[in-house]
């Protein structure tokens, strides 16, 4: 991997997000207006993933579509703003949104519109160019990023995938992603009990990884040495916003792990602090935690399980 100038190429979905935030504790059906505050930022997986990884001090690229509208010039302001390289083609239906339904304990109920995502595609090679400088590439469930896959696999380039909410083990829309990946991350809300499912995504594979968020019961992880539950973590600042928590823990783990050389184990307490810490802002996915934070953050954790 001697000589690629990037850290990690991030490919898949970014938008603008609009979150709803109640102040009772649940939309009123019975009236036709309700009182909220409604706030607008840079979103989404992609969002939040290039954005983290910069913050980690990676150097990162970001690949996705975008519209020719005001929300896509806000998108190229902000990552270039962030020292993060794009290859951005347009989507001719606009820039992606999300609407999220903010409850007061931090939960969401979100609304997606992917646009054309189905439809677009990526100039095949502008994406091998680029694909050829990076260690990695964190894939997002954009139907064009699947042609990405076999593509990265040639360039000896290390794949993970975030499967995102999974509902069905056998979805064939996430196939292509479950087989093409080195390194999984998926949130359990629809498993409980998700020793095996995580065990069915691994499929005995050698060497694969599969990482499972939980939300306040911690997160699980599958590899090698078996699978293994991992409680969540305290952090001083309360949780205000759950929007971008998975995605931290997938960026927190791969710079640990991937990038970092930590071990599966330590790069997933460190991947877990990242997600506490974003819990921790509002609406927004600017000043996510940096190196020196997640070090010392990690530092803390160490100690106070001695």
């Amino acid at each position: 991997m001697d000589g690629r100038d990037l850290d990690a190429v991030v490919a898949g979905c970014i938008g603008i997000d609009t979150n709803i935030y109640l102040y009772g504790r649940d939309v009123d059906w019975s009236v036709e207006a309700n009182f909220t505050q409604n706030l607008d930022y840079v979103g989404q997986a992609g969002g939040y993933s290039s954005r983290l990884f910069a913050s980690l001090g990676c150097q990162t690229a970001f690949v996705g579509s975008v519209g020719r509208d005001p929300m896509g010039d806000l998108i190229r302001r902000e990552l270039a703003g962030d020292g993060i390289e794009t290859l951005l083609f347009d989507d001719p239906l606009g820039t992606h949104r999300s609407v999220n339904v903010m409850y007061a304990d931090g939960r969401r109920k979100n609304f997606y519109d992917g646009k054309g995502q189905m439809d677009v595609r990526p100039d095949p090679d502008a994406c091998r160019r680029l694909l050829g400088r990076s260690r990695l590439v964190h894939v997002h469930l954009e139907s064009w990023c699947r042609h990405l896959l076999p593509v990265a696999r040639e360039l000896g380039v290390v794949v993970s995938c975030d499967l995102q909410d999974v509902v069905d083990l056998d979805d064939p829309y996430r196939r292509d992603f479950v087989d093409g990946a080195d390194i999984l991350f998926l949130s359990c809300v629809n498993f409980p009990e998700p020793r095996a499912a995580l065990e069915r995504l691994r499929g005995g594979r050698v060497g694969r990884i599969v990482v499972g968020g939980r939300g306040a019961d911690g997160c699980v992880v599958a590899d090698d040495a078996g699978v293994r539950f991992f409680p969540a973590i305290a952090l001083p600042d309360p949780v205000v916003d759950t929007n971008g928590a998975g995605d931290a823990l997938a960026v927190g783990f791969l710079t640990s792990h991937v990038l970092g050389g930590f071990s599966v184990d330590a790069a997933l307490l460190r991947g877990q602090i990242a997600a506490r810490s974003t819990c921790t802002r509002r609406a927004t996915s600017r000043g996510l935690v940096t190196r020196f934070q997640l070090d010392d953050l990690y530092a803390q954790q160490q100690h106070s399980g001695e």
